[in-house]
């Protein structure tokens, strides 16, 4: 484990209150892939699941779900919000993958570096094991953060809220290292008080070319999305549909 915290209690919470419609914007067109490419029913892993959300929206497309987050605080919310779903606690470069139908991992879950082994040569074993874990025909969905994620006019900060909240994020980067860094502050109000926490979160960033190559090495057929149906990706995040 690194010395970085994995969504505590109070951003886990906030991540979900605040920021799920990144995850149900995108569910649509996710199910279409799935669906477009054979993959009606069946068994998902979902890699960084956290609050469950996706696992909830496949759950009712009918279906059956693992979800995987480092996250305790995270495994906690995703199995109120998604019961029907399983949940284990546990890093997504090391979690024994069984025999299923999809992959996917919404949310640039690869980037970032909360396992101290996460660098290019892991993310490489992993789509290895992701296409030895997968069936025939199988696919692996998912998004990944690209060196564009860095802001283009140095450190930004972001101020959001919400009705029990608030979080201060800010963000900066090191395009020739090809990593991106969020501070990130939270308030959270817990009776009349507020709680404040902090998190630094560090990610890797990878160039599209690069992904592809290395599904191409792992034995997939890929291609890069830039959207999710009508949910177009935010600026610096790129999309990828790999067939086994």
């Amino acid at each position: 484990m690194s010395g970085m915290k994995s969504y505590g209690e109070d951003l886990a919470y906030i991540h979900d209150a605040g920021f799920r419609d990144y995850c149900l914007n995108a569910a649509p067109g996710l199910l279409r892939a799935l669906r477009r490419n054979g993959i009606t029913s069946g068994f998902v892993i979902d890699l960084g699941c956290g609050s469950g959300r996706w696992a909830r929206e496949l759950n009712q497309a009918r279906y059956e779900v693992l979800g995987v987050d480092q996250s305790p605080a995270f495994i906690r919310l995703a199995r109120k919000i998604a019961p029907r779903s399983r949940f284990v606690n546990a890093s997504l470069l090391r979690v024994a993958l069984p025999a299923c139908d999809a992959v996917t991992s919404i949310g640039e879950c690869l980037n970032y570096t909360f396992d101290r082994r996460a660098e290019k040569a892991e993310l490489a074993r992993l789509f290895v094991r992701v296409n030895r874990a997968l069936r025939p025909g199988g696919v692996f969905v998912f998004d990944a953060a690209e060196p564009g994620r860095i802001p283009e006019d140095g450190p930004r900060r972001q101020w959001f809220e919400g009705a029990d909240w608030a979080i201060l994020v800010e963000t900066d980067g090191n395009r020739k290292q090809r990593t991106l860094t969020r501070r990130i502050i939270c308030f959270r109000q817990r009776g009349p008080q507020y709680r404040r926490s902090e998190e630094t979160h560090r990610l890797h960033l990878y160039p599209a070319a690069e992904v592809i190559q290395m599904l191409g090495q792992a034995g997939f057929e890929a291609k890069r999305m830039d959207a999710y149906g009508g949910f177009r990706l935010p600026v610096g995040i790129a999309a990828f549909l790999a067939r086994k």
